[in-house]
């Protein structure tokens, strides 16, 4: 197991296609049997021991669907920690994460009692893996671009462990030029992207 390999958040975009973030979980674990590349995990059993997994949720519709990957990963006797940008805060509460994952949750890095209890970068410092999901159509181009405007943003751009992206957004946004040039420049940085797969639009498109 290599928990520093490549590293790599969030304005509101349409649901689209969902995060697929579960399924990209189990396929990094049945990477790990490869011995080329491997972080580790053991995708039949989902078993998370003694990893700490870093869950960032964008402002997206499909920010619900994070809140089962951190039952996920706590089930598969894992620790998950939760970062958020202000978007994602509206559509799932930040105690909603704080209960699944029984820890605080990270959403402004100004906050003098979020510094006290992580302190600077400490999640990006703790992560074996960071998962940012859903990663909206603004929060890849931040990504990409390195921005650390936010809680993250920051944790992203300053994690040394395997990076995992789960697009979740419209349709049309999903194919613009500008997205796929977002992600292919995340590839061949050696970000793991994951779905999306196809669902119904939250907007009817």
């Amino acid at each position: 197991f290599s928990p520093r390999g490549s590293g790599g958040a969030g304005g509101g975009s349409g649901r689209g296609a969902s995060t697929a973030a579960e399924d990209g979980i189990e396929a990094q674990a049945r990477e790990a049997r490869r011995p080329a590349r491997t972080l580790g995990y053991d995708g039949g059993a989902m078993n998370f021991q003694n990893r700490t997994v870093v869950l960032c949720v964008g402002g997206g519709i499909a920010a619900y669907k994070a809140c089962e990957l951190a039952r996920l990963v706590v089930k598969g006797r894992g620790t998950v920690r939760v970062a958020m940008t202000p978007a994602a805060t509206r559509f799932v509460q930040p105690l909603t994460f704080q209960a699944l994952s029984g820890a605080p949750v990270l959403v402004d890095l100004l906050d003098p009692a979020a510094d006290l209890t992580y302190g600077h970068l400490a999640l990006a410092r703790m992560a074996d893996l960071v998962v940012v999901a859903p990663a909206t159509a603004d929060l890849l181009a931040r990504i990409r671009a390195g921005m650390a405007d936010d809680a993250v943003t920051t944790t992203v751009l300053a994690a040394t462990c395997p990076l995992l992206v789960a697009p979740a957004m419209n349709t049309r946004m999903w194919r613009n030029a500008a997205t796929q040039e977002n992600l292919a420049s995340l590839r061949a940085r050696g970000v793991h992207v994951v779905g999306p797969a196809a669902g119904e639009l939250a907007d009817g498109d």
